[in-house]
């Protein structure tokens, strides 16, 4: 990376049904005061668990702060270790947010595409991380609630310079001491890949012709 200050943008995700503390906001806030380092400067947002507010957030995120990405924080209960997202999904959310209210039509982005994917390569990101000694996941299903919602939304407006990552809900991993420093591990990763690759807007494409993993997911949020 060269020495000019670049804007990294970390989300989590405000309390919601019994968490009245939410870990992923709790793990954003921890980025925030540790930092990531010489010439990134952090900055933190925390999202309603609302479809229609959720919008609003990243609406003034890619409008106004010109990150270089945006990393998007969510929690999986019953998850155990911290799971890369691949893909946002456009369709099907039919889960009511803390509002009671659905998006029009079940729909994140009206004639947008089915699906869209990071510029990031998780899969190889994940492998690279587990031969750090980290114990991650690689996943192409966000869960179709506000995580996989808001990703979609931001990989639309960012042309999928955004990363979603699912943390623990419960759990010692979940405590912002644990969870914060494999945070900054898996972030100098990505962004070191970011680095690397000469991405174009050619490689945000629809990926509905990939192959989509059948992955058991319980509502991340």
């Amino acid at each position: 990376m060269d020495t000019t200050s670049e804007i990294v943008v970390v989300t989590g995700f405000a309390p919601f049904r019994q968490y009245v503390v939410n870990p992923s906001w709790e793990a954003a806030k921890g980025l925030k005061m540790e930092g990531l380092g010489l010439g990134i400067d952090v900055h933190i947002m925390e999202i309603p668990v609302s479809y229609a507010k959720s919008q609003h957030v990243l609406d003034h995120i890619w409008q106004t702060m010109t990150p270089k990405v945006v990393i998007h924080l969510g929690i999986a209960p019953g998850a155990k270790g911290i799971t890369l997202e691949q893909t946002g999904k456009n369709h099907c959310y039919k889960d009511r947010d803390v509002s009671g209210l659905c998006p029009v039509h079940h729909c994140c982005i009206e004639e947008g595409p089915e699906r869209l994917n990071s510029v990031i390569d998780m899969r190889s990101l994940s492998k690279h991380l587990k031969n750090m000694g980290l114990d991650v996941i690689y996943s192409r299903d966000a869960g179709r609630y506000l995580c996989d919602f808001v990703y979609y939304y931001s990989l639309y407006h960012g042309q999928g310079r955004a990363a979603l990552i699912h943390v623990p809900a419960s759990g010692s991993l979940a405590s912002p001491e644990r969870l914060v420093p494999q945070l900054q591990t898996i972030i100098h990763a990505l962004l070191r890949q970011l680095d690397s690759s000469e991405h174009t807007t050619s490689e945000f494409v629809d990926s509905t012709q990939v192959e989509n993993t059948k992955e058991n997911v319980l509502h991340k949020t």
